[in-house]
């Protein structure tokens, strides 16, 4: 993993808002806030997920395994989550109002910013999401198809963009990152007639923010962060 520096830790998903704004939880739904200093990396946070969202804003967000959905408020005394209505097996923040999610059954829910009425569904059918900063959406379905949101309701809500994935991140319009089904990794080339570059490693999930920050996991549990853009 030539473009890849291990991080010391063990995670199963990874999210990355911002490079000082990385959570992951790992298999027994701990959760972790990467603490910007590699000797010492990782900082429990109360509480269990089994997936994870980070906002380039700082805005965090989680699912457990049950599907109940939480925010990250920071606050010690009243706790450090706060239930959001609604039952989501993965989710995804791109900032405080850009926060989406898929259902166990593959529904996708765009929040509202309205905690009474919290969830918006959108047409189509997911099994993974990604969104970033800027209002971009990418999602990918049980098949592996690749799509992009884009909002047009005459057309259609969702673009297919060539390719197959099974995880999918994006931290803004040019920064969508994704791992296939035998953890090939790839980054999107901004040109849907030849979408998608390889790059060097395996990864079984993924999380790219909105400064190019990237990070992955491996199936073993293995962390790493992308150097592939860094220079020397």
């Amino acid at each position: 993993m030539a473009d890849w520096k291990q991080i010391s830790g063990g995670l199963t998903r990874i999210a990355v808002g911002s490079r000082t704004n990385v959570w992951g939880v790992n298999s027994a739904g701990n959760i972790y806030r990467y603490t910007n200093n590699d000797a010492s990396p990782w900082a429990q946070v109360p509480g269990g997920l089994s997936d994870i969202g980070a906002g380039a804003d700082g805005t965090v967000w989680g699912v457990n395994s049950a599907g109940n959905i939480y925010r990250y408020t920071g606050d010690q005394e009243s706790g450090h989550w706060k239930q959001i209505s609604g039952g989501l097996t993965r989710i995804a923040v791109g900032s405080r109002t850009n926060v989406w999610g898929v259902n166990s059954a593959g529904n996708i829910y765009r929040y509202t910013n309205n905690d009474a009425s919290p969830w918006v569904q959108i047409p189509g059918g997911l099994s993974d999401i990604g969104a970033g900063a800027d209002g971009t959406v990418w999602g990918v379905n049980s098949a592996g198809n690749i799509y992009r949101y884009t909002g047009d309701q005459e057309s259609g809500h969702w673009k297919q963009i060539s390719g197959g994935l099974k995880a999918i991140a994006s931290g803004s319009r040019t920064t969508v990152w994704g791992v296939n089904s035998a953890g090939n990794i790839y980054h999107y080339t901004n040109n849907d007639a030849s979408p998608w570059v390889q790059i060097p490693g395996g990864l079984s999930d993924i999380g790219a923010g909105a400064d190019g920050t990237v990070w992955g996991v491996n199936s073993a549990g293995n962390i790493y962060r992308y150097t592939g853009d860094l220079p020397g």
